[in-house]
């Protein structure tokens, strides 16, 4: 199975034409006003503009309908990213509302989290793994930090799901193998500074991905 790819954390328009012509199957545009990364939704608007056969993924933190509204219509966006604190029942209301795929992205740490992740949000379209973050952290995703994958071998959820977290072009062709991830999701892995997409990296993520 060809793992997807996702290069989030968009914020212009090099980095979209770098993530276009690498070949990666997603984008992801940041809501989150304390992410560096973060757009508004009129910023959001142009990119999107460039790229129309693209899956353009919005990421929120526990935002509220009239933010996701307003994303989802500039952004045209194809899938939402609910990376707070959102329960199952915000889950299902977000996808009921918008009817689009409704991602929710879970910070785990041992094979327990992560069974009780899939448990938890089984009515999620997919359910993205990534490492919790640090004490005291103000970002909820996007810390460059990596879980012990060791913790997905025999326990890998049945629905559709995603592995993200200190994900790089080094890293992520051996995170493919010992997990067998059917998507990658790249942040910080791909940068020069936070919130500064590196063509290159870009380039460098897709092509170990899809070599892996």
């Amino acid at each position: 199975m060809r793992t997807r790819i996702k290069i989030c954390g968009i914020t212009g328009p090099d980095a979209l034409v770098a993530t276009l012509s690498a070949g990666a199957d997603a984008c992801g545009f940041v809501f989150f006003p304390p992410s560096p990364r973060a757009l508004t939704p009129e910023q959001a608007r142009p990119l999107a503009a460039r790229a129309p056969h693209l899956l353009k993924v919005g990421l929120f933190v526990d935002a509220d309908d009239a933010l996701i509204e307003a994303a989802v219509a500039a952004g045209a966006l194809g899938a939402l990213q609910l990376q707070g604190g959102e329960t199952p029942e915000r889950v299902a209301a977000v996808r009921s509302r918008f009817g689009l795929p409704v991602w929710k992205a879970v910070g785990v740490k041992t094979a327990a989290d992560v069974s009780a992740a899939a448990r938890t949000f089984a009515g999620a379209d997919l359910l993205l793994l990534d490492a919790k973050p640090p004490e005291g952290a103000t970002l909820p995703g996007g810390n460059g930090l990596r879980f012990d994958w060791r913790i997905l071998e025999g326990n890998r959820p049945s629905g559709d799901w995603g592995l993200a977290g200190g994900l790089t072009a080094e890293t992520v062709a051996e995170a493919i193998r010992r997990t067998g991830a059917p998507l990658v999701d790249v942040s910080s892995g791909v940068e020069q500074a936070a919130g500064v997409k590196d063509i290159a990296k870009i380039a460098a993520f897709v092509e170990a991905a899809r070599r892996a």
